[in-house]
């Protein structure tokens, strides 16, 4: 495992913003972490990169342990923080270099020039990062966080100020890092965690309240399954209330409507076309959007 979190416990005074948090993450995994606002999550990650000390449990990071081997742990982990701190009066090559150096890179300019071309920096390497949008800016930081080629990368907010376009451009970017990479990361942004996780953990007052992927947590939540339907012609409420197994019935539009069951009634659905000499157009099952199961988990 690249993260393992047992048992983990931070307080701050008599509160604890973690309680009892226990995950872990492979190699070659995308994670979402997930949660409102003060829900312990920029505290995970700090702890887990060895920026905060915890208060109990046990933290690895590549089988690492967080209080023996930091300095080793943070060698193999790249970061980007939620408040992304950057020298304003650097240029970005300036700036990319002065880190390589940190880590000891060899070969820091073509190094440099990779991470440039790698989160689309090339228009703007001239100039210096205060000059820079925002969403460039995030892009330096998500330079800074790969220049040294970590196995980890933990990233809190990644496309916090990116346009849409830009956002396409980062969750490509993430998508591939994480094919060879562990990935973990924060966002409000639903839409992203159902196009480039393949797991989610949900945390809710320091406790985990959700750990699995995402097709599956959204199965979990929803208490009835939720068909689409669209016929060629009228058919009538009453007559789809009475096909087996149907529990409620809601008309969208002309003749759309949405069926919701305890189980998969598109077969019993398709006989009643059948027999009612109706054309179905268009039958598929809706899942439960991730922002609908993020509020259902931690609005309880």
């Amino acid at each position: 495992m690249s993260i393992e979190v047992k048992q983990v416990y931070k307080y701050y005074g008599e509160q604890a913003a973690l309680n009892n948090v226990s995950f872990s993450i492979k190699s070659g995994e995308i994670v979402g972490f997930l949660g409102p606002n003060g829900a312990g999550k920029s505290t995970m990650m700090k702890i887990i990169t060895c920026y905060l000390s915890k208060s109990e449990g046990e933290v690895k990071v590549c089988g690492l342990d967080v209080d023996a081997d930091s300095l080793e742990i943070r060698k193999r982990v790249g970061y980007l923080p939620e408040h992304n701190p950057l020298y304003l009066e650097m240029y970005i090559k300036e700036y990319l270099s002065f880190v390589a150096n940190i880590y000891k890179l060899k070969n820091v300019k073509q190094r440099v020039a990779d991470m440039i071309e790698l989160v689309g920096l090339q228009k703007e390497q001239h100039k210096k990062i205060g000059a820079l949008s925002k969403g460039y800016r995030q892009r330096v930081g998500l330079a800074q966080a790969m220049i040294h080629d970590p196995e980890v990368l933990i990233l809190d907010e990644p496309t916090t100020g990116l346009d849409p376009n830009q956002l396409v451009e980062i969750r490509q970017l993430i998508l591939n890092i994480g094919k060879t990479k562990t990935v973990m990361l924060s966002t409000h942004i639903m839409q992203e965690v159902e196009a480039i996780c393949d797991r989610v953990i949900i945390i809710k007052d320091g406790k985990i309240v959700a750990d699995d992927s995402t097709k599956h947590i959204q199965q979990q939540q929803a208490n009835l399954l939720t068909i689409f339907v669209e016929f060629d012609n009228v058919v009538t409420k009453n007559q789809l209330q009475n096909i087996k197994g149907v529990k409620k019935v809601q008309l969208v539009e002309n003749n759309q409507w949405i069926i919701s069951s305890i189980n998969d009634v598109r077969a019993n659905v398709a006989k009643f076309a059948q027999e009612n000499q109706v054309l179905i157009l268009t039958i598929r099952i809706e899942e439960k959007s991730m922002e609908e199961v993020f509020k259902d988990l931690t609005s309880k």
